[in-house]
């Protein structure tokens, strides 16, 4: 078992930028694709974020691409997702995730463990 605590959430203005942490425990993320998720109100959840074992391999939704960069620490055991020129469109709660699988073919349906999640908000 993995176990999965998102940190970092908040509110911020339109345009401002947030780090998100995923501190795990129980194993050690070595093993794992790591990737980032987020729901908003009424929507499916959908994808982030993705990184390779190694942090040689790095995806992205067309939506955050040139903005979120995701990075991993496996000593810390630990994955970030740094959020910049936020916009209210990413408000949502920002699910972190472990899969066995490759992280390109990360999904919904493919992720292993969830995070309890960690809302950030938007202001326009």
């Amino acid at each position: 078992q993995v176990q999965l605590v998102e940190s970092g959430g908040g509110l911020v203005q339109a345009g401002g930028s947030l780090r998100l942490s995923c501190a795990a425990s129980g194993r050690t993320i070595n093993n794992y694709a790591m990737g980032w998720f987020r729901q908003a109100p009424g929507k499916e959840r959908e994808f982030v974020a993705a990184i390779s074992r190694s942090s040689s391999n790095t995806y992205y939704a067309d939506s955050v691409k040139g903005r979120f960069t995701i990075s991993r620490d496996n000593a810390k055991n630990t994955m970030y997702l740094q959020m910049i020129n936020l916009k209210p469109e990413d408000t949502a709660t920002y699910y972190c995730a472990a899969d066995h699988s490759t992280a390109v073919a990360m999904g919904v349906m493919t992720v292993d463990y969830w995070g309890q999640g960690t809302q950030v908000t938007v202001s326009s």
